[in-house]
């Protein structure tokens, strides 16, 4: 079975995979304070508990957008797992043609979801990651990763809302009924997650122009796509598990190498 580690800047999302279906997924808090050994116990306790040896894992793949967790993630997996994790980096096949003015600059995260989102729903393309940054990926009909944008993801937003204003309250974020609301936690829930259901459209649409091709699927992950998903008109497939399936992917491409 093949270990698949998504490190964002808020959860480590992860999942296992006997070939292309997915056992046992878990998400992990990202704390840059934990050590290897805390991580590597917290993994040995969510295998134990679902009846998994770790020499059932042949291999690991890692995606990580919080480069100071790095070393911490390798150490726990060669002391844990007795191997080395593969990465997406220079000389990794993905299968994606990364057309950025500079490749090394595109996240790992966003290759993942490019490469599961082209392989797994075709091209041409567009991904929306919802994390803590929202991420947009145009992917073409050839394979090639065009390009995308980034915005502050729903919660970021919120948390600078109630940071930076002395009378606002902090407040739960979930969608209102209304988007007039008739009071204060109402008004900014309705701005935040009604605000940025038209944001998300506005990018699509004009990514859509810019493309200039019929027929493109929006593809959205991440924990807080449902938030918008079921009232967003552009998204036509939600897929949770994107960025751990292109992981699967990506490894099985490499996977003669190791």
């Amino acid at each position: 079975m093949i270990l698949t580690l998504d490190i964002g800047n808020t959860n480590m999302k992860t999942a296992l995979f006997d070939g292309a279906e997915m056992k046992q997924y878990w998400r992990l808090s990202t704390n840059r304070n934990r050590t290897s050994d805390e991580y590597g116990m917290a993994m040995m306790n969510l295998l134990d508990h679902h009846g998994i040896d770790r020499k059932q894992v042949q291999g690991i793949m890692m995606s990580s957008v919080v480069p100071q967790i790095n070393f911490t993630i390798e150490h726990m997996c060669r002391n844990y797992f007795g191997m080395e994790p593969m990465k997406i980096e220079p000389g990794v096949k993905t299968g994606i043609n990364i057309r950025y003015e500079n490749p090394r600059e595109l996240g790992s995260d966003r290759i993942a979801n490019a490469v599961a989102a082209y392989e797994l729903y075709g091209g041409p393309c567009i991904t929306i990651d919802f994390g803590t940054a929202t991420s947009f990926g145009a992917i073409s009909a050839r394979g090639e990763f065009l390009g995308g944008a980034i915005c502050p993801g729903l919660k970021l937003a919120a948390d600078a809302l109630t940071e930076n204003t002395a009378k606002l309250p902090r407040f739960e974020l979930v969608k209102p009924e209304s988007v007039i609301g008739r009071n204060t936690v109402a008004n900014m829930q309705a701005g935040i997650v009604y605000g940025y259901i038209g944001q998300i459209k506005y990018l699509v649409d004009r990514m859509k122009r810019e493309m200039g091709v019929p027929g493109i699927k929006v593809i959205a992950t991440g924990g807080l796509a449902v938030l918008v998903a079921g009232e967003s008109s552009v998204i036509d497939v939600m897929d949770g598990l994107l960025t751990l399936k292109g992981l699967r992917l990506i490894y099985e491409k490499n996977a003669v190498k190791i």
